[in-house]
C-alpha cells in the first residue's frame, strides 16, 4: 500500500471532520458526561445528602462473591470510600469502553456515507488510490483519532477522579494497575471493533445517521460487560482485561480482512 496516498486520505477525511459539527459535538459531549459528571455525582452528591446507605445496599451483588484480591484493596475502607473506589476504579471501567467505540462510530459512519451526502465520494472513487489503500485509509482515520481521545480522556478522568475524591479517600487512590492494560491494550481493540463494523456499514447506506444508527449495535459488547460486572458476574482485573482485549482483537482480524476483500469501489458507484 502506498503510505503517501493513506495520509492524504487520513488528512482530507480529517480536516472535514473538524469542519463538520454533527461529528465533533457527540465526541466533545460524550466524554464530558463520563469524565466529568458521572464521577462527580457518584463521588460528592452521596456524601453531602447522606445517601451512602441506600447506594451501599445496591452494591452488595457487587461485594458479596468480591475476589480476595479485591477485597483487599478495599480492605478498611468506610462505606463511602468503597463506594468511591468502587465505582470510579471498577463500575466505570466498561463505561470508559464507550468512549472509543463511540468516537470511531461517529467518525467512521462518515468514512463513505457522509461523502456521500457531500457529494464528494465520486471524486475519491476516481482517485489512482487502491480498494485496499480506500478502505484502510477510512479505517485509519477513524482508529487514531478515537485512540488519541481515550488516553487523553483518560488522563483527563484521573485528575477529575482524584481531585474530587481526595478530601474522602484522603489520598490518590486512581488509576490502579487494572487499567494500564486496559488503556493500552483493550481501547485499540475496542476502537478497531466499532469502526471495522461501522465503515462496512457506511459503505452500504446512504446517509451518516443511517450509518451512525446502525453502528450503534456495536455498543451490545460493551453494554454486556457492563451489566455484568454490576450484577456480580464479572470482575475487571489484568487477567479479565486481558482476555477480553484478546477476544476483540480476534474479531478485529477477521473483521477488516473481510473488509479488505469484500470492499469493491463498483458497488459503490453503482449506488450513487
Amino acid at each position: 500500500m502506498n503510505t503517501h496516498i493513506l495520509r492524504a486520505i487520513v488528512r482530507k477525511d480529517l480536516l472535514t471532520i473538524a469542519q463538520n459539527q454533527g461529528v465533533w459535538m457527540p465526541i466533545v459531549v460524550v466524554p464530558i458526561v463520563f469524565l466529568i459528571i458521572l464521577p462527580a455525582v457518584v463521588i460528592l452528591i452521596p456524601s453531602q445528602i447522606h445517601m451512602v446507605g441506600s447506594i451501599g445496599t445496591q452494591l452488595d451483588l457487587f461485594t458479596r462473591n468480591m475476589p480476595a484480591a479485591l477485597r483487599q484493596q478495599v480492605a478498611g475502607m468506610g462505606e463511602a470510600q468503597t463506594m468511591t473506589y468502587l465505582f470510579v476504579t471498577y463500575f466505570f471501567a466498561p463505561f470508559f469502553l464507550i468512549i472509543p467505540m463511540m468516537v470511531s462510530n461517529v467518525i467512521g459512519a462518515d468514512s463513505f456515507a457522509g461523502e456521500k451526502e457531500r457529494k464528494t465520494l465520486e471524486a475519491l472513487l476516481y482517485t489512482p488510490a487502491t480498494d485496499q489503500e480506500l478502505f484502510v485509509g477510512k479505517v485509519l482515520t477513524a482508529w487514531v483519532p478515537s485512540v488519541l481521545i481515550s488516553w487523553a480522556s483518560f488522563l483527563v478522568y484521573t485528575v477529575v477522579v482524584n481531585a474530587l475524591g481526595y478530601s474522602q479517600m484522603g489520598r490518590l487512590f486512581f488509576p490502579n494497575v487494572m487499567w494500564l492494560p486496559l488503556m493500552v491494550w483493550v481501547v485499540p481493540a475496542t476502537s478497531a471493533l466499532g469502526l471495522s463494523v461501522i465503515v462496512l456499514v457506511s459503505a452500504k447506506v446512504k446517509t451518516f445517521q443511517a450509518a451512525n444508527q446502525l453502528g450503534a449495535t456495536v455498543l451490545i459488547p460493551i453494554l454486556l460487560l457492563v451489566y455484568g460486572q454490576i450484577g456480580g458476574l464479572l470482575y475487571f482485573s489484568v487477567p479479565v482485561v486481558l482476555v477480553v482485549g484478546l477476544v476483540f482483537w480476534v474479531i478485529d482480524v477477521v473483521l477488516i480482512r473481510l473488509g479488505v476483500r469484500t470492499f469493491n469501489r463498483g458497488e459503490l458507484i453503482a449506488r450513487l
